[in-house]
């Protein structure tokens, strides 16, 4: 049985008359994973990690780390844990070394084993050669690099991450991604609040959503994926074949795990096409293959697609995912049109 180092209980908190940021949750993150808060703006994200990291008093209900009570043990707590917030914290005058440095002095570090462990800060971040530049000619990402470093120097148990690649070109949060795996690997619990499906889906083990204060769903992303619904496979056609939907739909009846087939539009064009829904697509493909071929219909495409987070999330909440997400993905769309 894994350990719980971060437990909840029941936590609530409510700001001013009847504002509920917080409605009464409750989950368990397991030592060494990394652990996904997902919601949208306003869903009680940075609410709850700010409980968490003993910057916000909660209502009430419960929550410790690694055994420590948030509440009666903050300074303890505040030694074995990490926070990097959405807004990066660093000084823009000083350089990445001196910023550094300067949280080394906050944690009472030595100045010789300061000096040792911000180098190897530097190194793990990839700030080594730009160490001794000043903050104001750092790129965005750069700068979310030193931050999640400064939030490194008290080699922290459980390093809190809230929304950190908000704002982040692609290659930038790509490149944080990557360094929160290796921290991971390292044996530092990662709790990951985000409002972007594809970092959910990416870095965490398990996950929250979240909605309007409360838990909506829990679990691994392709347990929650596989509640949402079935696999989808569509079919194109070749064009000269104007029978061939039809002759599909009869090759396809008596296949096993197929649950629902039917006619769509597909490409730019009026070709018509089938898609077939299925709880086990991968697996399915190979038979509807073969229909295909034994019954003589030519095959133009064939694509599989499976259930996706955010599906999961407008399932739960009648949402979608978060806008700047879905117009990056547009643009990337766009981009890779160009090329």
């Amino acid at each position: 049985m894994l350990d719980d180092i971060v437990v909840v209980d029941n936590l609530r908190k409510t700001y001013g008359k009847g504002i509920l940021a917080v409605d009464d949750i409750s989950f368990r993150v397991h030592k060494g994973e990394i652990f996904g808060f997902l919601g949208p703006n306003g869903a009680g994200k940075s609410t709850t990690i700010k409980i968490l990291t003993t910057l916000l008093e909660k209502s009430s209900g419960k929550a410790t780390i690694d055994g420590l009570d948030i509440d009666a043990d903050q300074a303890q707590v505040r030694r074995i844990i990490g926070y990097c917030s959405q807004d990066v914290g660093v000084d823009d005058d000083l350089t990445a070394r001196e910023n550094l440095l300067l949280q080394c002095s906050f944690h009472h570090i030595p100045k010789d084993k300061a000096k040792i462990k911000v180098e190897e800060l530097l190194q793990k971040v990839r700030l080594n050669e730009a160490a001794d530049r000043r903050l104001k000619t750092f790129s965005g990402g750069m700068r979310k690099r030193l931050d999640l470093a400064s939030s490194l120097v008290s080699d922290p148990k459980v390093l809190f991450l809230d929304e950190p690649t908000t704002g982040l070109d692609p290659q930038s949060r790509q490149d944080v991604w990557e360094y929160v795996k290796q921290l991971n690997k390292q044996g530092v619990t990662i709790f990951l609040t985000t409002q972007y499906m594809e970092e959910a889906d990416h870095l965490a083990d398990r996950l929250c959503i979240v909605d309007q204060g409360k838990i909506v769903a829990e679990g691994k992303p392709n347990e929650l994926k596989a509640n949402v619904g079935a696999d989808k496979i569509t079919l194109w056609f070749k064009t000269d074949d104007l029978e061939a939907c039809e002759k599909a739909v009869k090759a396809l009846s008596n296949l096993q795990g197929i649950e629902e087939v039917g006619k769509c539009v597909v490409g730019l064009t009026t070709t018509e096409g089938l898609i077939i829904m299925t709880k086990n697509g991968s697996a399915v493909v190979t038979q509807v293959v073969r229909a295909l071929d034994s019954a003589g219909i030519e095959l133009e495409q064939l694509k599989l697609t499976v259930p996706t987070l955010d599906e999961v999330f407008i399932k739960l909440t009648g949402k979608t995912l978060n806008v700047i997400e879905r117009k990056e993905a547009v643009h990337r769309g766009r981009m890779g049109m160009r090329s």
